[in-house]
């Protein structure tokens, strides 16, 4: 798989400005911080091939791929190959690496709760009542803590959390101002 870091995608960015460059995080990660040059296309489109069609990308030019940190842009990545995309491009390090090396982004005024931080919450009071529950009305109520501890251990080993795919579809999520 192609990758590009930040600083490079940046000087590519200074020469060729029309570069495509997609950012395939939620709408609300996009819209709390953001690369300039970025058009935001969730990773949902990228789910099948009529999907990605619908984008109406370039099959014959690179497409410059980033996220937060790389995985989900990996996964945009692999899934235009399948798709018959010959120069999908992912960005190293993503938004986060994009961020490190000092590069300029756009930020949202209004106080954003990120995804993870959202997942954190959730899990936590799952957690929290799995606990309460167990000792207010059953022992057999620990049973929702191990599940979401579990849950967090999977998706530490995988990067993958269903928690959060599932708070991503959250109404609440869904809206950015562009």
């Amino acid at each position: 798989m192609s990758s590009i870091s930040p600083t490079g995608l940046k000087r590519l960015l200074d020469d060729q400005p029309d570069a495509l460059v997609l950012d395939v995080r939620t709408p609300v990660e996009y819209a709390q911080i953001h690369v300039r040059e970025a058009r935001l296309e969730p990773l949902e489109k990228f789910e099948s091939v009529d999907s990605i069609e619908r984008l109406e990308l370039p099959k014959d030019k690179p497409v410059y791929l980033l996220c937060r940190s790389g995985t989900r842009a990996a996964k945009a990545a692999e899934a235009l190959r399948k798709a018959g995309y010959d120069q999908p491009v992912v960005v190293e390090g993503g938004t986060l690496g994009w961020i490190q090396a000092g590069l300029p982004v756009e930020r949202s005024e209004k106080n954003i709760i990120s995804l993870e931080r959202q997942v954190r919450i959730g899990a936590g009071a799952l957690v929290l009542l799995g606990v309460i529950l167990s000792f207010a009305i059953h022992p057999a109520f620990i049973a929702l803590s191990a599940f979401v501890g579990g849950g967090l251990v999977f998706a530490g080993i995988t990067d993958w959390c269903g928690m959060g795919l599932l708070l991503a579809k959250a109404p609440w999520n869904q809206h950015h101002e562009p």
